[in-house]
Formats: structure tokens, C-alpha cells, sequence
């Protein structure tokens, strides 16, 4: 998909499941909700709007999901100012986020004369299993998140905040000088990446590669990187710098990527499971752990680190089990509304969205 930005507006996290849509589909002229239970279509029509709207030479974001990375919950047509979102993934939070939200039922292609009561029944166990199996990987990633905490402490103490705060003020001054503005900005928050059935999952490479600038942050877990982050969001936002918030996909409450798109530059924590190397003119390294740490910090603590990095890794491996025994549940469920529903119908939905989509294209 060329011409087109990729992100997720929500993740499978240990704080449960997080939402982004409300910033991400923020000062659109309309949003369209397609509702409907899963199987019935959405998806494809939601791919099949944004293959168009490529062809024709238009910009689309895209916003995939979580579960399934190749498929899409919802899109933005760039030029257009309009949204199109799966009403059943994106946490049921548009009101008043657009103009205009308009609403179109899938469900209405179904034929429920073709679910039998044993169907039914056999659709309402598999949501509980679904249920379950979600509480258990989030359960399993923040007790990751806890494990985690563990390791940073090891380095938080072998900090020295006032190197990382100097660090930080220089970014600010070198990235914004005569870019300033006096009137404050909103930055708009997203997911470049979400943990998956098949473990973690980026689209980094995707949203900077037309970036003329790429700043990569190494260190360690506790090494300052999402304060220096969230310190340089703030600094955008109060000198009126278009910032684009990219929140950890683990953990939403830490920073992980800031793109300024006036300033053709990205800022990222480029350690694992999103770690990249510089190739190519205008890549940089900024290491926290070299700059901001007392040398020898990890070598210190070595046995220790091994022993929580270990557990953190099983923690981690057991969360993605969880996800993906909730993609074959999900799966399921949707095969059964998906032999129900009636695609003819789906059909003559199309061109009632098309038309109101290209309304705003005259």
C-alpha cells in the first residue's frame, strides 16, 4: 500500500485493552461506524474502501488491528477529512470527535433464521472463552510490566538525572529553535506497534521513512528514555509544534516515538522489541546508557539481570499464548455469523458509504 501511513489505535497492554481512537480520529469532518457483529464483513469492506481510495490517488492512514495486524479496523481518507472504523473495535468513544458521525448496520445482512438455538448457544460459550482468554494475557503482560519494574530499578539507581534533563534541553533548543509558535498545540496520540498473537509487531520503518531526520534512543529499561520523550512532547505542545505521540504498545502510560512532521524528524526508543539500527543519511544515535549512567552498571548486576530478563521473556511468551488462543476464538465465532450473513446485502451497503464518503471530495 503505497501512499498510506500505518498505525493501531488500540493494544493488547497490561493496563487491558487501551484505546487511541478518540486523538487519532480527532477534528475529522465525519466519522462512519460500521456496526455489526465480526464476520459479517466489515473488515473487507473497510480494506477494499482504502484499496480505492489508493488507487485513485489519495492518502489513507491506516489503522490495523491487534489481533489480526493484516487486517484493518478502521481508516482516514487524508484529503477527504473522513473516518470509516469497525464500531465494534475502536472502545465505542467517537461522540463528538467529528462534525458528522454517521452509522451503518452490518448486522442487517444477517439472517438469524439460519443461527440455530444450538448456534446460539454455542456463540455465546465461545464469548465467554474469548473474555477469559483476554483477562489472562493481560494478567500475564502486567505481570510482565511488574518484572520489568524490577530491571529498571537496577538502573534508575545508576542514573544521573541532571545529565538526562541536560540532554533533554539541548534536544529541545536544537529541534525547535525558530520553529516556535505562541500558540499552544494538542499532539495526537497513537500505537506504531502492538503485541500480537504472534508476539510484537511495528510499523517504524512504514511512518518514517520520508523523515529526513531519525534520532534512535538506546539504554536500558530505566535509562530516562520516556521522560526525555514525554519532556519533548510537552515542549512541543506549549510552543505550538505539531507532534505526533506514539505511546508503548505494552505499556501505554510510556512514551516510545515522537514524530515531528514540519520538522521532517522522529525520536525513538530504538531498543528490543522495536530495535533498529542507523542506515541512511540523517540517522543518529543518542545513548542514554552511554551518557546518563554510571559505567559498568550492567555488568554490576549481570547475574541478577539475566535471572528477571528471563522470567520477563516467560511472561511475555505466556501473554502472546493467550492472544493467540483468542484469535482462534474470535475466528470461530465469526465463521458462524459469517455463514449467516447474507453478502448480497453487504453489497448495497457499498455504494450508500462510497457516496457518502465522495461527498466530500466535490
Amino acid at each position: 500500500m503505497e501512499n498510506a501511513s500505518h498505525y493501531f489505535a488500540r493494544g493488547n497492554t497490561a493496563l487491558g485493552a487501551h484505546f487511541l481512537y478518540k486523538s487519532a480520529f480527532q477534528g475529522l469532518d465525519k466519522i462512519l461506524v460500521l456496526m455489526g457483529p465480526p464476520g459479517t464483513g466489515k473488515s473487507t469492506f473497510i480494506r477494499n474502501l482504502a484499496e480505492s481510495l489508493l488507487d485513485s490517488g489519495q492518502h489513507v492512514q491506516c489503522f490495523h488491528s491487534p489481533l489480526r495486524p493484516d487486517e484493518l479496523d478502521g481508516i482516514i481518507a487524508t484529503e477527504l477529512k473522513v473516518g470509516v472504523v469497525d464500531g465494534q473495535t475502536c472502545g465505542g468513544i467517537l461522540e463528538g470527535v467529528a462534525g458528522e458521525t454517521l452509522t451503518f448496520d452490518f448486522g442487517m445482512a444477517l439472517d438469524n433464521r439460519s443461527i440455530s438455538t444450538e448456534s446460539l448457544g454455542k456463540i455465546e460459550e465461545l464469548e465467554e472463552k474469548l473474555i477469559d482468554a483476554y483477562s489472562k494475557a493481560y494478567e500475564a503482560f502486567a505481570t510482565a510490566l511488574r518484572i520489568h519494574d524490577e530491571w529498571e530499578k537496577f538502573y534508575i539507581e545508576s542514573m544521573d538525572f541532571m545529565k538526562a534533563d541536560q540532554i533533554t534541553q539541548e534536544l529541545i533548543h536544537e529541534l525547535y529553535a525558530g520553529y516556535e509558535n505562541g500558540t499552544p498545540t494538542v499532539g495526537r496520540h497513537l500505537f506504531f506497534g502492538a503485541a500480537t498473537p504472534k508476539g510484537a509487531f511495528d510499523f517504524i520503518q512504514n511512518l518514517t521513512a520520508q523523515l529526513n531526520r531519525r534520532i534512535f534512543i538506546k539504554g536500558r529499561p530505566g535509562s530516562g528514555k520516556s521522560t526525555l520523550l514525554k519532556k519533548l512532547a510537552a515542549a512541543a505542545e506549549k510552543n505550538g509544534i505539531e507532534v505526533q505521540v506514539y505511546h508503548c504498545g505494552f505499556d501505554p502510560n510510556s512514551l516510545d516515538m515522537l514524530i515531528f512532521p514540519k520538522l521532517s524528524t522522529a525520536i525513538f526508543d530504538s531498543t528490543a522489541p522495536h530495535e533498529y539500527f542507523p542506515e541512511r543519511d540523517g540517522d543518529e544515535i543518542l545513548d542514554m546508557y552511554e551518557r546518563a549512567m554510571t559505567p559498568g552498571t550492567d555488568e554490576t548486576n549481570a547475574a541478577e539481570i539475566v535471572e528477571i530478563k528471563e522470567r520477563y521473556t516467560a511472561k511475555m511468551k505466556e501473554a502472546t499464548s493467550h492472544l493467540a488462543a483468542a484469535e482462534a476464538i474470535d475466528s470461530q465465532i465469526k465463521s458462524f455469523y459469517t455463514a449467516a450473513t447474507n453478502f448480497s446485502i453487504v453489497e448495497e451497503l457499498g455504494p450508500q458509504l462510497q457516496s457518502e464518503l465522495m461527498k466530500h471530495s466535490l
